[in-house]
């Protein structure tokens, strides 16, 4: 699918066959995607939980408020972020190229982040963001509709799948097979409500 067709036609569809099994090949395709969203300075702090298994999706959709999609769903994907990754080996975000410009950039990495707990936060926030965009237009083009989700109990969720404590979760994404398409748009704001030419 065109990438401009994939943006248009995705919407977030709340009802899926809950009998359709995505293959583990799929989901590997899907995360390969994932994982080309980019990142401040490359440090890759996005970490995915996938869950497929039904009993695990069930405790889910009760987490989240009862909403069925994420129970429906053939994959939910909790999309986290490690806030320490800028501290966490990582000369090997640059390990393809030669070490002298290498060590100025994980100097500069850690100099940016260091003490800095709220841009370590908002870094997760954008990370995790561009990440679940880019997971929700792959798997538009594959052929399947997502849902991506804020409501639910952040805590409860994240002692169900044991998150380390220097880990945040950002938000879930439902994939599957629709039933049943999403309600028309509700409407979208004129261009002119939105866009600034240099300046308000």
């Amino acid at each position: 699918m065109d990438t401009l067709d994939a943006i248009n036609q995705r919407r977030s569809v709340k009802s899926f066959d809950k009998n359709y099994k995505m293959t583990k090949s799929e989901i590997d395709r899907l995360l390969e995607f994932a994982v080309l969203s980019p990142t401040s300075y490359n440090i890759q702090n996005w970490r995915f939980v996938t869950v497929t298994d039904q009993a695990i999706k069930d405790k889910l959709s009760e987490l989240s408020h009862g909403q069925q999609q994420v129970s429906d769903a053939s994959l939910v994907i909790i999309l986290c972020a490690d806030l320490n990754s800028w501290d966490k080996e990582p000369e090997r975000y640059w390990a393809n190229i030669p070490a002298e410009p290498r060590n100025v950039l994980v100097e500069s990495l850690r100099r940016s982040y260091r003490g800095k707990p709220q841009q370590q936060r908002d870094e997760a926030m954008r990370s995790c963001g561009m990440a679940a965009q880019t997971i929700m237009l792959a798997a538009k083009s594959m052929g399947y509709d997502t849902c991506p989700m804020k409501g639910f109990d952040y805590d409860a969720v994240g002692n169900m799948i044991n998150l380390p404590t220097d880990h945040i979760i950002s938000m879930m994404v439902a994939v599957g097979k629709k039933t049943k398409d999403a309600s028309p748009r509700g409407g979208q704001l004129p261009l002119s409500d939105v866009v600034f030419e240099n300046k308000f």
